[in-house]
């Protein structure tokens, strides 16, 4: 008996959402099926059996035991007359930096399909001549390909008079075939018609505008990053080692020495009488560290280097300013006033669950932003600028997430599935947000750090065994899942602590410890201790 090779295997710790299985192999041309879940709805699932039989048939057909590309998938949207048309009006645009391709497909009263195709430039004006096109066409809904940054010029001018789904580019490139801008742009048409192509979560256009500026801080903040290390590395170079004693070169004290240096001061003394605080207490050891040699280049590039940062600074600090304006005033989540309601004492989930069942859609009022930064500042790790730039990515409405795992999934926060002949050959992370990411294992590894708290408990037991890195992405993930709850029940963090795993295993810790005295050659005996009074 011949078993099927479609039926997936399932993964219980935050794995991509999962496919199920029960439509044959041949679910959806392979464009489409490309190991993620397609559009909700009882005409996907119609649409993929009948395309699953029509593709049979082509094969019995011609004779071949594959299809050759888009060129033999659009004969058999056309020969194949069960699969339902979704959208009678619709458009598929192939876009790049200088020119779309757009094709418009319009269903007719006698039931035939009729394409236009036509190419715009990009300018202004060219794209306002394609919105007046579709709108005198009648088009309700456009879909595109997430082309770099080339599609958002399209989005943004198109965005408020049609229905737009931008799609994965990954998800509808799979068929080999003669690839033309033409093709491509009736390959998106025929998905979208029937409703295979799969949209991808495009924020509105206000956390789209607040994402540019939180992504554009952290690019300003990791070129100062840079910056300070070049002037290390100068600094290294004429073997004054400053660095070696005070614990940051572009702190109060290490500025105003560097400056005296830089204005000709030479003697160590002298230079050391200008710490501050602390630092004070290590003048000998600054002395001997402020000893070196400075030549003419290397009053250039200090010069060239301090002037630098001091300009990165003045531009983060007018960034954040701009951001909090359009943060909105801190204001504290408004408390429940539903008095038959016992106080919460239980935690919001801090550990992903085994059930993959979706979450029911919130009935609150939604949270601002600044409410939703006193929420997510609750949660340890995680800071005022963090907080910003994460709900920059992810927003405050949870509801368009299905659960936490489909959250950490998109986010690319868990690892993914590879498996062939049984064996799972790897399962490194998936492609997610990379901006995201960096700030949950920022976060991660700051809450690595934090005192008697959950995370941290988290962190140094994965750290022990899988390594710092496999620790800061899985405290990440675990942060991702407790951010998703906080919004959610719009409620803030509350701590576990340090000893959770122990209370929550006493009786194996009790165990493994009495062994491990056992054999050292202790006779131990347990008793609780008297609670204090």
């Amino acid at each position: 008996m011949r078993t099927s090779h479609c039926q997936r295997p399932r993964f219980h710790w935050c794995s991509e959402p999962e496919e199920e299985t029960g439509l044959g192999c041949l679910q959806a041309p392979l464009a489409v099926a490309a190991g993620e879940r397609l559009l909700e709805g009882q005409h996907v699932e119609k649409n993929l059996e009948s395309l699953a039989s029509c593709v049979k048939v082509q094969i019995a057909r011609k004779s071949q035991w594959h299809i050759k590309g888009r060129q033999d998938m659009e004969e058999i949207f056309e020969d194949c007359h069960d699969v339902e048309v979704v959208y009678q009006r619709c458009c598929g645009l192939d876009i790049h930096k200088k020119m779309i391709v757009a094709c418009l497909i319009i269903v007719a009263a006698d039931g035939k399909r009729r394409k236009q195709i036509r190419t715009f430039g990009t300018t202004t004006q060219a794209l306002l001549e394609l919105l007046d096109w579709l709108k005198a066409a009648g088009c309700t809904h456009v879909g595109m390909e997430a082309t770099g940054v080339y599609w958002k010029p399209a989005y943004n001018l198109l965005e408020g008079h049609f229905e737009l789904i931008v799609a994965n580019a990954r998800h509808i490139k799979a068929v080999p075939g003669h690839k033309t801008d033409v093709k491509d742009a009736q390959w998106i048409a025929s998905l979208l018609q029937h409703g295979l192509l799969k949209a991808s979560f495009v924020p509105s256009s206000e956390q789209r505008e607040l994402r540019e500026l939180t992504r554009y801080r952290t690019t300003l903040v990791e070129e100062r990053a840079r910056i300070v290390n070049r002037l290390q590395k100068t600094l290294e170079d004429t073997n004054l080692k400053l660095g070696d004693v005070v614990s940051d070169i572009t702190g109060k004290s290490a500025q105003a020495i560097l400056r005296g240096l830089l204005a000709g001061e030479t003697d160590p003394a002298v230079l050391a009488d200008l710490a501050r605080g602390r630092l004070k207490a290590k003048r000998a050891e600054l002395e001997e560290a402020l000893v070196g040699t400075i030549k003419p280049h290397h009053r250039f590039l200090l010069t060239e280097h301090l002037d630098h940062i001091h300009q990165l600074d003045q531009s983060i600090e007018r960034v954040g300013a701009e951001i909090e304006a359009r943060m909105g005033p801190d204001e504290p989540p408004e408390p429940e006033k539903d008095s038959d309601k016992q106080p919460q004492d239980e935690q919001p989930e801090a550990e992903p669950t085994a059930s993959d069942e979706p979450c029911e859609p919130a009935t609150k009022a939604p949270l601002s932003l600044a409410q939703a930064v006193v929420l997510l500042c609750s949660i340890p790790g995680i800071s005022q600028r963090a907080a910003e730039g994460i709900l920059a990515e992810i927003g405050t409405n949870m509801d368009r997430f299905a659960s936490a795992k489909h959250l950490a999934s998109w986010a690319g926060m868990c690892p993914g599935n590879h498996e062939s002949a049984g064996k799972r050959s790897s399962g490194k992370t998936t492609k997610g947000s990379p901006w995201l990411r960096k700030l949950l294992v920022q976060a991660a590894l700051a809450a690595g750090r934090t005192k008697n708290t959950y995370l941290s408990a988290q962190y140094g037991r994965l750290a022990a065994r899988r390594g710092k890195k496999r620790a800061s992405i899985a405290v990440g993930h675990t942060i991702l899942v407790i951010i998703f709850h906080v919004l959610r029940e719009q409620k803030p963090y509350q701590e576990l602590g340090g000893n959770f795993f122990d209370e929550r295993e006493r009786q194996a810790v009790e165990k493994r410890l009495v062994q491990r005295l056992e054999k050292l050659g202790y006779d131990v005996t347990l008793e609780p201790v008297a609670p204090a009074a």
